[in-house]
């Protein structure tokens, strides 16, 4: 992408989060140790192909704090651009099991990447990075953070370098009406936009997915990619539309499929394929991942992901 060194591919900024999640039925008081957040897994991702990755945001200075650090050092994605706070927590979640399905409760707000403002952004490692990844719930987790995400936008385009932004949608978290005119805004300013057909679907209030790409289009963004599940990917561009069906493979968790979509896509684009080579690439990559279980445990690596297409071959992005 850049003639001149970037001391980074891929910087992703948000809020990480430390998981307990319920085994062995509703009943149990027995809980799995494991780590969400939406922008972290799209750094751990990338890194897994291969891609020099850094993650920003804040954490506490307590137990949980050093066991998300332990993880990113772990997986070879730079904490440089990490803080820690004393006086606010690291936020955890909890996912609980019953006759209704999961149900996720988080104790999040006021924690430590909640209060992060713009001044907390890292020196010039902006300036000296290829592409930001940012995403709706980055914007939603507060608004100091939200100020802090397109802080870091600005600075990006200032600089000449990509933005690329997931919509990620949690009405959770914030009124839809809210949503919209806050993740337009940074989609506005984004190079790429990564939105899942569930979420463009309530952001856009159009259900014909050629429609969410030309809508999406329209507001300038050079390069869209609708990430619909199972059923595969749709690409636009300047030069055209593209449909990429889905892999079958012997799905059992689905969580965080997307973010692992997101880090592989980007990983190929700095390593310099096309748009259309790193949705294949992304797209087998998304899909291993949900044959295991957990956010994190099953991002596959790049030999997996190459392994694979050795063994089932590659699906090649039709015009429509």
């Amino acid at each position: 992408m850049e003639a001149l060194q970037m001391a980074f591919d891929i910087l992703c900024l948000g809020e990480a989060m430390v998981e307990f999640n319920q085994t062995g039925g509703a009943d149990s008081d027995q809980y799995l140790r494991g780590y969400g957040g939406d922008t972290s897994n799209c750094a751990i991702a990338a890194a897994r192909q291969d891609a020099v990755v850094a993650y920003c945001t804040l954490v506490g200075q307590d137990p949980f704090g050093d066991l998300l650090l332990d993880l990113w050092r772990q997986e070879r994605v730079d904490i440089s651009t990490i803080g820690r706070r004393s006086d606010a927590p690291t936020a955890v979640y909890f996912v609980t099991h019953g006759e209704k399905g999961h149900t996720f409760t988080y104790f999040r707000k006021d924690s430590a990447a909640s209060r992060m403002t713009p001044a907390d952004l890292p020196g010039d490692a902006l300036e000296n990075t290829k592409l930001l990844h940012v995403s709706g719930i980055t914007l939603a987790v507060s608004a100091s953070l939200r100020d802090t995400a397109m802080a870091a936008i600005t600075r990006m385009r200032k600089a000449g370098r990509k933005v690329s932004f997931d919509t990620n949608l949690r009405l959770k978290l914030w009124p839809l009406e809210t949503a919209r005119e806050a993740i337009h805004a940074a989609l506005r300013l984004s190079d790429i936009a990564l939105p899942s057909l569930e979420d463009a679907t309530a952001l856009s209030g159009l259900s014909d997915p050629l429609a969410i790409l030309d809508f999406y289009r329209g507001m300038g963004i050079p390069l869209v990619v609708l990430k619909c599940g199972a059923e595969g990917v749709l690409v636009a561009n300047a030069e055209g539309r593209w449909r990429l069906t889905g892999h079958r493979v012997p799905t059992v968790d689905a969580t965080g499929a997307g973010d692992c979509f997101d880090g592989a896509f980007l990983a190929e684009l700095a390593r310099g394929m096309s748009p259309l080579d790193a949705v294949t690439y992304a797209n087998a990559a998304a899909a291993l991942t949900t044959i295991g279980y957990g956010a994190v445990a099953p991002i596959p690596r790049r030999a997996a992901v190459e392994a694979f297409f050795t063994s089932v071959g590659r699906i090649a992005p039709q015009p429509v």
